[in-house]
């Protein structure tokens, strides 16, 4: 495989794999049927939304209400009464009179009266019950009606959920004969009189057409359906609003003179129940709200919907309901299952950036709204397109991606530690080879630090407290090493170590050590802040930074790994932060080398040649004091006031290898003090030289006056020798608090006396 290709699949695997295997999930569970519940409802609530149509004038209906019945005296309507009312109706010259009233029986008074006028009225149409239902079976039509030829069908589909979407424009009966539904018997009768009749489509004989509108049959899967029942000759019905949206008379209106003489010229009249008592009402897709009870429509209102349908269709262009083919249905899942998968993937990386965050919230609910928008605007138009789907698999893609970048980026972070920014997961995420075993040679920075006589305080305290001043400082350490870019590889004890430029590299590195390492040494005011609330007392951090060639990678195991580094510039880092006094921060030369000074100013104290162990020449390693340039950050520089002791001190000391202490004890006397540490004068009796700048001792004052004993463990560093006498300045890195209670007593006092002399 190319490697350009190979790198444009790896950068958008999310893409390939969440997909197409959401998409595949959403459209299994669709074709389940698991969302068709969901999917109808939506469509429901569309067609509510939509823009209420204008009444059709072609269908009117006189419909039967309570108050009529209470008028005629009983609920059974008698033959005569319809004998009339056909009669006035026929007098108005309508196209069609569709009578939807089950008559298959005679109801006296009257019957033969209403026989004589289903046989002379031409354009009447009866009704009859084809299919049937499970506890009620066929009902036949009127047997005049049925001897011309002028019967309808008038079955509704009712779906699980009870409502009624869909109509039948014919129906096979028992022996195979293809019977029109009411509805399309009375447009049908209504167009016949403009001269266009029915007939056979072009592209499918059993479809029928009128003039030059084909009305394509309703399929199993069509819309939201999922393996619908499409017996019969069915189509999704248009409805033009909700219930009571045709011109409606009683029945007693027309009967008593009271409609308009010409109400019912050249229209399609429909005769039928419309009350309550009837049991002739049903739930529709308006048949639903939030702030009102469901509100069914009567039957004949439905057939009335139906007829009006066709004859918009046909004669005024307006649209069908129509459905996308089941391959283009399932392409539509895909497209946005891609475009939320892609959402997510290109915005991957926001981390806590609220601004992306708020970004990636919005690109979601916009590309739903454009779902629910597109799905709406496309309903008007006349095409129900899925709706729930595609949010479900826009919404799954994104929640994909979301989880494969979190276990991800949870693998890199327990490969290199909890610790990295999420720039630096991100930069991982990109790299297939980031998380293979091995490693690979490359120039970093490293910075190690570690607490000064944090081990002689511990064993003082009690475990629990130790954890506590630890988690706590390592804590607030860890914040600034992110907010540099830094990358910590290991804690270790009360120690750090830090990578610059491992696993990313930039061209900063050294630059943002550094500035790391300053940021660092001042937010140890507030960590020792929360010591004085603890009643314990101050830290001090030293800092090294050292620049060279190292091995990283992944070290360990298939089953436990952990990112490192190797070689010998770390032991290096170590030595360097050796020499350091609390508060101070050492970098070699070669890290010092890495900076260019035209663009950023780096502030020296001091600089001092060293031999570290098992380095083979002296190095020159350096103070820092401050950066400039875009980090602008200094040390704040305290100078030390050194004032002689009226009574010199007696102590006794020993060089430290380490965590070693030597076995030779050297005496001395401390002879001026100042608040962080002191001047050693050795003996006369001691035949030995002042230790060696920067080392290490541990001392003990014997003359501290605390109560005749032996102080305890005290540690410093060595500053300098003294240039006038055989002694050295020192540094105290660690005092016990009742030494440190002594020693700051007697400089005070030695302070005022000095100040009032």
């Amino acid at each position: 495989m190319p490697i350009e290709l190979k790198k444009v699949l790896w950068q958008w695997r999310g893409v390939w794999v969440a997909a197409p295997s959401v998409a595949l999930l959403i459209t299994l569970l669709r074709l389940l049927g698991g969302l068709q519940g969901l999917e109808l409802a939506i469509f429901d609530q569309y067609m509510r939304l939509r823009p209420m149509e204008k009444i059709d004038d072609r269908v009117v209906i006189v419909g039967i209400n309570e108050a009529d019945i209470r008028a005629i005296g009983q609920a059974i309507i008698p033959d005569g009464i319809y004998a009339q009312l056909i009669k006035k109706l026929k007098a108005q010259n309508p196209r069609a009179i569709g009578l939807d009233i089950y008559r298959d029986q005679a109801v006296n008074p009257g019957h033969k009266e209403l026989v004589e006028v289903f046989e002379s009225t031409e354009n009447l149409i009866g009704i009859e019950k084809v299919v049937g239902e499970k506890d009620r079976g066929t009902i036949a039509p009127p047997p005049a009606l049925k001897a011309l030829g002028q019967v309808g069908a008038n079955d509704l589909i009712v779906d699980p959920d009870g409502k009624i979407r869909r109509a039948l424009l014919a129906v096979g009966d028992n022996e195979g004969i293809s019977i029109p539904s009411f509805g399309m018997f009375a447009a049908a009768m209504y167009l016949d009189a403009k001269g266009i009749a029915p007939e056979p489509a072009e592209e499918n004989e059993e479809w029928w057409q009128f003039g030059e509108t084909v009305f394509v049959p309703f399929l199993p899967y069509d819309g939201s359906y999922i393996r619908g029942d499409a017996g019969g000759y069915q189509a999704i019905i248009n409805y033009r609003g909700p219930s009571r949206h045709f011109k409606t008379v009683s029945l007693m209106d027309v009967l008593n003179d009271k409609i308009p003489k010409d109400w019912a010229r050249d229209r399609a009249v429909l005769i039928g129940m419309v009350g309550e008592s009837s049991n002739d009402v049903f739930f529709t897709p308006y048949s639903g709200s939030l702030l009102a009870l469901p509100e069914r429509m009567a039957g004949v209102e439905i057939h009335a919907n139906i007829a009006s349908q066709i004859l918009s269709t046909v004669l005024d262009n307006r649209p069908s309901i129509r459905s996308w083919s089941e391959p283009g249905e399932i392409l539509w899942i895909f497209v946005w299952s891609g475009v939320g998968a892609t959402l997510a993937w290109t915005m991957r990386h926001a981390g806590k950036n609220k601004i992306i965050i708020v970004k990636r919230i919005g690109s979601f609910v916009l590309a739903a709204c454009a779902i629910a928008g597109t799905a709406y605007a496309a309903l008007i138009l006349g095409w129900w397109i899925p709706v729930v789907p595609p949010v479900l698999a826009l919404l799954g893609s994104a929640v994909a991606i979301t989880a494969y970048i979190a276990r991800t980026a949870g693998d890199i972070r327990n490969t290199f530690g909890r610790y990295l920014t999420d720039e630096v997961v991100a930069t991982l995420l990109e790299n297939p080879e980031g998380l293979k075993m091995g490693g690979e040679r490359r120039k970093i920075t490293i910075l190690t630090s570690d607490l000064r006589g944090f081990t002689a305080l511990s064993e003082q305290l009690s475990p629990e407290k130790v954890v506590k001043i630890l988690n706590f400082y390592l804590g607030y350490m860890a914040e600034i090493i992110v907010k540099y870019q830094g990358t910590i590889d290991e804690f270790m004890g009360d120690g750090i170590l830090v990578l610059f430029g491992a696993p990313t590299t930039r061209e900063d590195d050294p630059e943002r050590a550094i500035s790391c390492a300053i940021a660092m040494q001042q937010a140890m005011t507030m960590v020792n802040q929360k010591m004085q609330e603890w009643g314990l007392p101050n830290l001090e951090m030293g800092i090294g930074i050292n620049t060279g060639e190292v091995v990283v990678g992944n070290i360990g195991s298939e089953k436990r790994t952990k990112y490192g580094i190797v070689g010998s510039q770390v032991n290096l880092t170590y030595r360097i932060e050796s020499y350091t006094t609390g508060g101070m921060i050492l970098i070699s030369e070669t890290t010092l080398k890495e900076i260019d000074p035209a663009e950023t100013n780096v502030t020296i104290n001091g600089k001092k040649e060293v031999a570290p162990k098992g380095v083979k020449r002296p190095i020159t390693i350096y103070e820092i004091g401050g950066i400039g340039g875009k980090y602008d950050l200094y040390l704040s520089k305290e100078e030390e006031v050194f004032l002689p002791l009226p009574q010199p001190i007696p102590l006794q000391y020993a060089l430290l290898d380490g965590k070693n202490i030597g076995e030779t004890l050297f005496s001395g006397k401390l002879i001026q003090l100042s608040t962080k540490g002191g001047e050693i004068l050795l003996s006369s009796l001691e035949k030995a030289s002042p230790p060696p700048v920067l080392a290490n001792i541990k001392l003990n004052f014997l003359g501290l006056d605390l109560n005749g004993e032996r102080s305890e463990d005290v540690y410093g560093k060595v500053l300098e020798k003294s240039a006038e006498t055989q002694g050295f300045y020192i540094q105290f890195t660690s005092r016990p608090p009742k030494v440190a209670a002594k020693l700051n007593e007697v400089y005070q006092s030695i302070n005022s006396n000095k100040a009032q002399g």
